[in-house]
């Protein structure tokens, strides 16, 4: 076997990172990798994958580590300095990928090697990364000429500066609003695990009495249990509104962001020859086009919209035969389905949490992960880190060690909000064939431990733990030794949702529960009482959150396909409620410029992707569901289909492989409790 690269040098140096240097020492790598890239096209009259391919991995691989570990940073330790730093780099950053994508003679070679008698001995994986990099350069304007190419290069620069605004602005919108109670009666319904955590943040501040912010772990307890309906509707209003001219501070608005956003995307695709850019999106994803994808969403729509109607009904009926409430506001919603939730099941995500302490939770997620793909999963004490509470793992498969990834599971300040996987290194194979191995990072933002209390996590963040865990599997492992195509590299937008959401299905299984939940004080399983009511209140309002999805993924759609100059924003998410929400927010709401997924993230025209991958995942877990949710050849096949190929073969192709056949919604639509 071929010597892995598995030393310190392995890992990201966080305390190394000079920001007052970033800037000069990425321009000096820029320079010399474009310098090297020259002289490789120069050079190479006979391109072969060992004198063009690998070189130019080895340049973009000593660009991911460098950069890598200061995106990362950026995201959940922002400074000032920091940000200065990263904003000033991503104009030079842009402007050489874009001068790289761009680069004839480069394409030239690629398309040589690919129509050369050498191809015909390649693997299958540097076949499809042969391809998918001919395709990228067409995508990225390499056949454009004069102005056109110059505005090319210019659009690109213009995103990049505004998809990171954009984030800066939700993140310190975000950060700009707090709220101190000082008098406890007005907190009435809150749990105490709420009150701790609201305390400590105070305390923290140096302020007496109970602190809230619009990070999650504050804002979701006081719009699920407080009685004070006007702080449910203060803190409602506030996170509504970030980043908007709704908003505290109008120098955060993101509407004039999107507008632009908007327009320069459009622009671009028309320079690339598509008419809008859902059909530029479209054109690497497994979806054939931008009608097939609307196709798909109204037809789920219109097979869950009664199921949603029926859910709301019932809620409403609840809210006044039983508290004598005649009209449901926006800030109501979560409190009365909580009540409602109670009412129907006894049972409360609060009333789950003492089961569900953080180190039991990672170790049912490891038994989970070592029973159904046959890997190993210890902790390492000795590494470079930026925070007390980040924790670094290794995976192991038969005794030998396969990956790595780094753990920062709790809310902090500066931190981005959400919970996502990003790629640290890709598992690729070297020129002098030693095996570069993945390392992966898996962010959340959970309530972190309050006293001596370790922390308590809800179902809810069990399953979004489970979740960014199953893309890190894809990223982890991968047996591509091709880096184009590695992990998830490469992997269809649309279907790389697929292992995340198919991970989640275990938090819902009794077998699986039983190494997932212990009380965090005696060790104690979840009771059968609660664990029986936890699994009937599984798809409580299951019909109102498909329809939520929807208009955020048809929002996202058809703003892109349906672009044209002038075109209202919140009239278009006002149209797409009027036709699938059954429920509308207050004309205040301004959803829209926080929505960092498609405006700052990598969901542009892609949002439908999270429906499109859940028919996949349900019907992929219906197959364990046939089998045995821990039948060891179904999980091995899983992970040598799905996890294995990463972006080698089609997802569509990979899917049929493990299925036996072609995708069917009947799964997602009995999981989620609604009749087709």
């Amino acid at each position: 076997m071929p010597e892995s690269v598995w030393d310190a040098t392995s890992l990201p140096n966080f305390s190394d990172v000079d920001v007052a240097n970033i800037e000069a020492d990425l321009t000096a790598l820029l320079k010399r990798n474009q310098e090297a890239i020259d002289a490789c096209v120069s050079e190479n009259t006979q391109p072969t994958w060992d004198n063009l391919v690998l070189p130019l991995d080895q340049l973009h691989d000593d660009l991911n580590n460098f950069w890598s570990p200061i995106g990362h940073l950026n995201s959940v330790k922002n400074t000032p300095e920091l940000r200065a730093a990263y904003n000033a780099c991503l104009p030079k950053l842009t402007q050489f990928y874009t001068d790289l994508g761009q680069n004839k003679a480069l394409y030239q070679a690629y398309k040589a090697l690919a129509e050369s008698d050498a191809a015909k001995a390649l693997s299958v994986a540097q076949s499809e990364a042969l391809t998918q990099t001919i395709r990228d350069f067409e995508l990225s304007g390499v056949g454009l000429e004069g102005e056109a190419k110059t505005r090319y290069g210019e659009i690109s620069q213009r995103l990049s500066e505004l998809g990171s605004q954009f984030g800066e602005n939700v993140l310190d919108a975000t950060q700009a609003w707090s709220k101190l109670i000082t008098d406890e009666s007005e907190l009435s319904g809150l749990p105490e695990s709420a009150l701790a955590q609201a305390q400590q943040m105070a305390q923290a501040k140096d302020q007496e009495g109970w602190l809230f912010t619009l990070d999650l772990p504050s804002y979701i307890p006081v719009m699920s249990y407080a009685d004070n309906a006007a702080l449910r509707e203060e803190m409602y209003r506030a996170y509504a509104t970030r980043a908007s001219d709704q908003g505290g501070d109008i120098k955060f608005d993101n509407a004039p962001l999107i507008d632009e956003i908007l327009s320069l995307r459009h622009e671009m695709a028309q320079i690339l020859g598509f008419d809008n850019y859902a059909e530029l999106s479209v054109a690497t994803k497994m979806a054939e086009n931008g009608q097939q994808v609307i196709d798909f969403l109204e037809t789920l729509g219109k097979q869950s919209k009664a199921s949603a109607e029926d859910d709301l009904a019932q809620l409403k009926a609840f809210a006044k035969e039983e508290n004598g409430v005649d009209t449901l506001n926006s800030w109501d919603m979560t409190y009365y389905a909580e009540k409602l939730r109670q009412y129907k099941y006894s049972i409360s995500q609060e009333e789950l949490r003492p089961y569900f302490p953080m180190n039991k939770v990672l170790s049912g997620l490891f038994y989970v992960a070592q029973t159904l793909f046959g890997v190993d999963i210890r902790e390492e004490k000795d590494f470079d880190t930026y925070n007390k509470d980040v924790q670094l793992f290794t995976i192991s498969k038969d005794g030998e060690d396969v990956s790595r990834f780094y753990l920062d599971p709790y809310a902090r300040e500066a931190k981005r909000g959400g919970a996502w996987m990003d790629a640290c290194r890709t598992r690729r194979r070297l020129s002098d064939d030693r095996l570069q191995l993945p390392i992966a990072y898996l962010v959340c933002n959970f309530t972190s431990p309050i006293g001596d209390k370790p922390a308590l996590l809800t179902h809810d963040e069990v399953t979004t733990l489970f979740h960014e865990f199953g893309h890190g599997l894809h990223h982890m492992l991968t047996q591509v030794d091709v880096s184009s195509v590695s992990g998830i590299n490469g992997v269809a937008w649309d279907a790389v949702e697929l292992p995340s959401q198919f991970m989640e299905n275990w938090c819902y299984e009794p077998d699986a529960l039983a190494h997932i939940a212990g009380h965090y004080e005696t060790g104690e399983p979840l009771p059968q009482d609660l664990l029986d009511k936890m699994l009937a209140a599984k798809n409580f309002q299951s019909g109102m959150q498909m329809m939520r999805q929807l208009e955020f993924s048809l929002f996202d759609f058809r703003l892109h396909m349906e672009y044209e100059a002038g075109l209202s924003v919140q009239a278009m998410i006002d149209d797409v409620r009027s036709k699938v929400a059954v429920t509308t927010p207050p004309a205040f709401n301004r959803f829209q410029t926080s929505f960092s997924h498609i405006f700052a993230g990598g969901y542009a025209a892609g949002y439908y992707s999270y429906k499109w991958a859940e028919v996949l995942s349900a019907d992929a877990f219906s197959k364990f569901e046939e089998d045995g949710i821990f039948n060891t050849e179904t999980g091995a096949h899983f992970r040598d289909t799905i996890l294995a190929n990463g972006g080698s073969r089609s997802a569509a192709e990979l899917f049929a492989e493990f299925r036996g056949r072609e995708p069917s919604t009947e799964a997602l639509l009995r999981h989620s409790g609604i009749a087709a």
